[in-house]
């Protein structure tokens, strides 16, 4: 039997009036990979924003770890550390790539990790740059920095914000088995915000589909692309869907 790891419930989202979020119900199990799709402007970057506890919902609750959070009960600094996010867009210190990687180590103290970085550079295919000035790096390897940056820390839940949107399908290909690696061999929890479809259903255990800020469908990747319940999920994976 699968282990919840995060359980959305009654989650709203709202800046100033205008509402940009409604999650009913929402769970995440330990150990999965859950692709959230939908256009742009949908929610799911929002959605990812809560999950790593960068904002707090205007109403409902977050239980995470056992542990209930909402408006009125952050998490404390341990559960924070306990999810890590990538984004879209990384943004590398001006000192070496393996620095870059340490980075998150010595912030939380932790001084005698020489072979955790080598094995984690060596993971990423990053081993032969450790010494090169991180803002030299293409696209691609900046982006596997901080994808390496996020492993380090051993976080029981990634998110990932769109982690190979405008990379060569190299790169894409390189994060894409990364990501699967880590979530096979570690059993790292992996959320996933992606406009492609086509990585959703390779990369996915389950699927979610968000539109206008509410959630439409969530099933297993094959049940999601070959025989969903909502006719929107089926125009949305045909590529039929206006927006």
């Amino acid at each position: 039997m699968s282990e919840t790891l995060y359980e959305l419930r009654g989650i709203t989202k709202k800046y100033d009036k205008r509402s940009v979020l409604r999650v009913d119900e929402l769970d995440i199990e330990r150990g999965e990979i859950l692709a959230l799709v939908g256009p742009s402007g949908a929610g799911k970057s929002t959605l990812l924003r809560l999950l790593n506890f960068l904002e707090t919902p205007s109403s409902g609750s977050i239980r995470f770890h056992g542990e209930i959070f909402d408006a009125a009960r952050q998490p404390s600094l341990d559960i924070r550390r306990r999810v890590t996010t990538v984004f879209q867009r990384p943004v590398l210190l001006r000192r070496s790539v393996r620095a870059n990687v340490a980075y998150g180590l010595r912030l939380r103290g932790e001084r005698d990790a020489d072979a955790r970085i080598d094995e984690t550079l060596a993971q990423v295919g990053l081993a032969e740059m450790a010494h090169q000035p991180a803002r030299t790096l293409s696209g691609g390897e900046a982006q596997r920095v901080a994808l390496a940056r996020a492993m380090i820390l051993r976080p029981d839940a990634l998110l990932l914000d769109e982690p190979s949107a405008n990379l060569d399908p190299y790169n894409v290909g390189l994060i894409e088995s990364i990501a699967s690696d880590l979530n096979q061999e570690q059993g790292t929890t992996i959320v996933l915000v992606t406009h492609n479809i086509f990585q959703a259903r390779r990369l996915a255990h389950r699927v979610a589909l968000l539109l206008e800020g509410r959630i439409i469908e969530v099933a297993d990747v094959e049940r999601f692309f070959t025989a969903p319940s909502d006719p929107r999920t089926r125009a949305f994976t045909r590529g039929e869907m206006i927006y």
